[in-house]
């Protein structure tokens, strides 16, 4: 009996709308491999464009409206004229909290036929992956300004941590370092901020325990970029709060050889409610439209989406694709150094498929 699975699309901004399909022909290809199919229903203008025109990125019963599909696939969020902070709050964070998604999972990989500028960063020695908690965290939605426009207007931003949100996000980490390499680094800065960093640490200790098969340590977050740029092969799952997590995700991307393939994911592990998988490099507004953009990030996404949905085999055949295209092809786009456009890399990749 071949399962089904519905799939919430969201282009949202820029080249979203552009690597969103390259990601839908792959994913209708491993169906038809694997015997699953997807259904898709497609939201195309919860947008930023939406936002001018209405006041608002999406409808006001718009969760309601995501909340019965199996998981949702979002191109990119942003554009020219709207704060970050309006179109973010307005569209992804209120999805990623209604839906309980705090795992923001992005894995890591040095790909042969990238050249990634740091030296030591060499093809299938740097693997890994950050994850970040995802709801709470020092991106909270507690404080406020006072004295608007006055020289004593103040801005207040309290960052929360909670035992248990701190914990499900640990008992995650661990249990995934327990399935790859067996190594995991806690994010850290207990020697600046003096409460929730030591309670963060406290609660790693805890947690810890109950995983003797993971060798742990703790780095400060400071010495821990520095140590992704010089030593990026040391580390399996790194573990860190929401400020922290997204900081050093964005940096392990660079030093992987371009933001533009990275990956992410947005679980719900429990799966009481849908996850969102997305592409990390946003709406890149100067070269929407021009059909050049990188599909890999919103396909590599596409994968972890198969993976979480249950198809790990399908969603190999996707990274293995991945591999292949960029190790035994000089089919490139701008970004990593070629000239060609989306479609016609997203052809060639289909072909290694």
């Amino acid at each position: 009996m071949t399962t089904n699975h519905r799939i919430a699309l969201i282009p949202g901004d820029g080249i979203g709308a552009e690597v969103l399909p390259p990601a839908q022909q792959v994913l209708d290809a491993l169906g038809r491999r694997h015997g699953f199919t997807l259904s898709y229903t497609s939201y195309d203008d919860w947008s930023c464009e939406r936002y001018l025109r209405e006041g608002a990125m999406m409808p006001a019963d718009g969760i309601d409206q995501l909340r019965d599909k199996d998981a949702i696939l979002l191109g990119a969020v942003g554009y020219p004229g709207v704060p970050d902070h309006v179109s973010l709050w307005g569209l992804l964070i209120p999805i990623r909290r209604s839906f309980r998604q705090y795992v923001n999972l992005r894995p890591i990989r040095v790909f042969e036929g990238i050249d990634s500028p740091v030296r030591g960063a060499r093809p299938g020695e740097v693997d890994f992956v950050v994850v970040r908690e995802n709801m709470e965290g020092e991106y909270s939605e507690v404080g406020g300004r006072l004295n608007r426009g006055f020289p004593d207007e103040i801005a207040v931003q309290e960052a929360v941590f909670t035992r248990a949100g701190v914990t499900r996000l640990l008992d995650y980490a661990f249990t995934l370092a327990s399935r790859r390499g067996g190594r995991l680094t806690s994010a850290t800065k207990s020697n600046g901020i003096v409460h929730t960093m030591p309670f963060w640490d406290q609660l790693v200790t805890e947690r810890a325990a109950s995983f003797p098969q993971v060798a742990w340590d703790q780095e400060h977050i400071d010495a821990l970029a520095a140590k992704f740029v010089l030593e990026p092969a040391r580390f399996d799952v790194v573990v860190a709060s929401n400020l922290f997590g997204d900081i050093l995700s964005d940096l392990a991307a660079a030093v992987a050889g371009s933001i533009g393939i990275a990956p992410a994911a947005n679980l719900n592990p429990e799966r009481d409610f849908p996850s969102m998988f997305e592409p990390v490099h946003g709406s890149a507004p100067d070269i929407a439209g021009q059909g050049i953009a990188n599909p890999l990030g919103a396909i590599w996404s596409a994968a972890m989406m198969l993976d979480h949905l249950g198809h790990p085999a399908a969603a190999r055949d996707i990274t293995d694709a991945i591999a292949s295209v960029l190790a035994k092809s000089d089919v490139r786009t701008r970004d990593l150094g070629g000239t060609a456009t989306t479609a016609e890399f997203t052809d060639r990749l289909i072909a290694f498929l």
